[in-house]
């Protein structure tokens, strides 16, 4: 019997793994939009920054960083704090094993710990795994942005998908920063 990926909040240590993981994406695909492929110390230094006020969390097969999700800022204005903006990477070995779900199930039990309203999803198109996986999650198409990326000698649309996390209609509660949740 095969023991399931733990998941985990990232770590500084976990920097080049999650660069290894990254790296195709980059250099192979449109699936990001980044150009030049991050190295382990760019990753470090991502790593720290987002976990300031979001989670980001890794899943670790047999000691090894096989997959990751995490949040970011949505919008700069104030009044989108409540939003944020949400993607998963999965290493080639680790993909059709329902990770994504897993990692993302989690990280939105954090993002609705710490207050948020709305996650959302960025996708390049065609892209049908990140689609199934955010509208099997509850993600709701928006809008699609046409021809907003050139990469690999073609432009791409970006597709917007997007996940209430909480409801209500009274003025919402400050955001707690990631650093200060109490897990």
């Amino acid at each position: 019997m095969s023991v399931a990926p733990v998941l985990r909040i990232a770590a500084p240590g976990d920097a080049e793994a999650i660069a290894d993981v990254y790296a195709p994406f980059v250099r192979d695909t449109v699936i990001s939009f980044e150009t030049t492929v991050p190295d382990a110390a760019e990753m470090r230094r991502r790593i720290a920054a987002t976990l300031e006020m979001y989670p980001w969390l890794v899943a670790e097969d047999a000691g090894r960083v096989i997959g990751y999700a995490y949040a970011s800022q949505h919008r700069t204005r104030e009044a989108y704090r409540w939003s944020c903006d949400v993607t998963v990477y999965l290493a080639e070995q680790a993909r059709g094993r329902r990770l994504g779900t897993r990692l993302y199930t989690e990280l939105m039990g954090l993002l609705r710990q710490q207050g948020f309203r709305n996650a959302f999803a960025g996708i390049a198109l065609p892209n049908a795994a990140s689609i199934a996986l955010h509208e099997s999650l509850g993600f709701r198409h928006l809008g699609t942005y046409r021809d907003v990326g050139f990469k690999l000698g073609a432009w791409h649309d970006v597709g917007w998908w997007q996940l209430g996390i909480s409801s209500g209609e009274a003025a919402p509660a400050e955001i707690t920063p990631f650093r200060d949740l109490n897990r």
